[in-house]
């Protein structure tokens, strides 16, 4: 069923399912979804509008109907459904139909009594205090060495006190980081795509850092980026790190995951944390679980 364009306010609860699902596309090309998301979500929406015999309105599509659905996608519909695509089209029901009621087009939302079991996926690795220190022993130990070396500072300092991803931390230019304010230095996480352009952020770094970068940058004189090398080059800086400290393992997944969970221990607002990762609302539903089991007390 092909999807129609309609103007966002021209929708109504007597419209056409095809016809909304036109006017959701419209609407996550404007906030910025990434491609694999809006292709994602599309291809979930096909699949549920060849669910049905005819092409319904949205005042026909309650709770009951969306139950059905999923019943039909775990048992009925002959094809393969694991329990990760099945959680994702769940997602996409509830994103479609969260928008719909949102925007007042639908009087409620018929997504939002769906249970929402998502697929069990384990836990990341962090980082904890007693290793936080001996790492950032090592990485001090080599900024002052008799040959000094300030980039494994630097490097692990970042990632700690800013969670950033590896590609943010490839792509960081030297003008991102404001150190005009040296007690309250910031960098600014930006993207040239502009599809990307929702996850730009200003972020805090503390006033010890200022003193590591002129370091870093005296010694290794970059020109315009951060670090002028491969994240392959990196990864090593991080596996080397991890040897002298005698830690198993060190990745910018595990440094990003440890700056989560100090934040979150420290009671740092929800939604600040979850714009401080660069996280969407769903993506944060789950990463929001993990976090409360890796700061939660032993059992």
């Amino acid at each position: 069923m092909s999807v129609e364009q309609l103007p966002l306010f021209s929708l109504t609860t007597e419209s056409s399912l095809s016809a909304a699902i036109g006017g959701f596309h419209q609407h996550m090309i404007r906030k910025g979804f990434t491609d694999n998301t809006i292709s994602a979500f599309l291809n979930d929406l096909r699949i549920f509008t060849r669910y049905w015999d005819d092409d319904p309105s949205l005042s026909q599509i309650g709770t009951n109907k969306l139950q059905d659905f999923m019943t039909y996608l775990r048992h009925d519909r002959g094809v393969p459904c694991n329990p990760k695509s099945y959680a994702r089209r769940m997602t996409t029901l509830k994103v479609f139909f969260g928008w719909l009621a949102e925007e007042g087009i639908i009087p409620s939302d018929p997504a939002a009594p769906l249970i929402h079991q998502r697929a069990s996926t384990p836990l990341p690795q962090i980082l904890y205090e007693g290793q936080v220190e001996r790492l950032l022993q090592t990485t001090v130990e080599l900024m002052h060495a008799e040959k000094p070396d300030a980039r494994p500072h630097l490097l692990v300092t970042l990632l700690l006190q800013t969670g950033i991803k590896k590609g943010e931390c490839m792509a960081i230019q030297l003008n991102d980081i404001d150190t005009s304010e040296p007690k309250a230095p910031v960098l600014y996480i930006r993207y040239s795509n502009p599809k990307m352009k929702h996850k730009e952020r200003k972020l805090r770094l503390s006033a010890d850092f200022v003193p590591i970068l002129r370091q870093y940058l005296a010694e290794y004189q970059p020109q315009e980026r951060l670090f002028e090398c491969t994240a392959r080059n990196l990864e090593y800086v991080l596996d080397n790190v991890a040897r002298l400290a005698g830690l198993e393992n060190i990745s910018f997944e595990i440094l990003r995951w440890t700056c989560a969970v100090r934040d979150y221990k420290v009671k740092m607002p929800s939604d600040k944390l979850r714009q401080k990762l660069g996280l969407s609302r769903i993506t944060w539903q789950e990463a929001s679980e993990k976090l409360k089991k890796l700061a939660s007390p032993p059992l």
